[in-house]
């Protein structure tokens, strides 16, 4: 696997597997890791990171969920370990809603009984809302929530490089899927409305590629959910055919 550098600030590590894409953000001893992956291989993940030297003088981390399914936060317990063993202070966060699920360790809504396993309940230390500044080093990142995909997902803005964590809420001409538990893609609709508000220059998503035209692929977006929204109303009777 070769890291993806997003100047100045961010290494994204593509998911191997079923992992999410796992993002180192820093700023001078501090760092934040978005995800964390299923946890099968987060010792792939480590080797890397400090095969490049990207963990090199980190104090402080931040192991940040941006919602509350386990292909993103089973490997919290070894990513919080191995930075331990480094003499690294870490805390999780999440925002509010996900952090109730996570430290209730509920396999149903986090989705680890599709997978083999059983999620073990963990503390969350810092358990975020809507419009919260999470402090990284001098960076300050907006938490945003974006219901639809969980009822606990959040999206991530920094504003001096506008870049947008945006979880498995936005994909590259694409977005979450909303049948599993907690979802509702009416919400979906309301939170793509709000990101779309947001001056973006580059996304990064829970899975796939990097987005770099903001704006297109939120045209793509719209256009396909119109469709979906269409469907969804002839099916639920409120469009009637003559």
């Amino acid at each position: 696997m070769i890291p993806t550098e997003i100047p100045p600030n961010t290494v994204m590590l593509t998911g191997i597997g079923y992992d999410s894409n796992i993002y180192l953000f820093r700023d001078g001893n501090e760092g934040l890791i978005v995800d964390t992956g299923t946890g099968v291989y987060w010792h792939r993940y480590f080797e890397i990171l400090e095969r490049e030297n990207y963990l090199e003088g980190l104090e402080k981390v931040t192991i940040l969920n941006t919602h509350e399914h386990f292909d993103h936060v089973g490997g919290n317990k070894r990513f919080k370990e191995f930075f331990e063993r480094r003499g690294v202070s870490v805390i999780f966060a999440s925002h509010r809603i996900a952090a109730d699920v996570l430290e209730r360790g509920d396999d149903y809504v986090i989705l680890s009984y599709a997978y083999g396993r059983r999620f073990e309940p963990q503390k969350v230390e810092l358990k975020l809302e809507d419009g919260d500044k999470l402090q990284i080093g001098r960076k300050r990142l907006k938490v945003i929530h974006t219901p639809g995909h969980t009822a606990g997902s959040i999206c991530l803005y920094e504003p001096e490089e506008r870049i947008l964590f945006t979880g498995d809420t936005i994909f590259n001409r694409t977005v979450g899927r909303t049948d599993l538990p907690t979802g509702n893609f009416e919400e979906l609709i309301n939170s793509i409305n709000l990101l779309s508000t947001f001056e973006v220059d580059v996304a990064l998503s829970g899975h796939g590629k990097v987005i770099m035209g903001w704006r297109e692929n939120l045209e793509v977006i719209k256009k396909s959910i119109g469709g979906l929204l269409s469907e969804k109303r002839f099916r639920e009777g409120s469009i009637i055919q003559d």
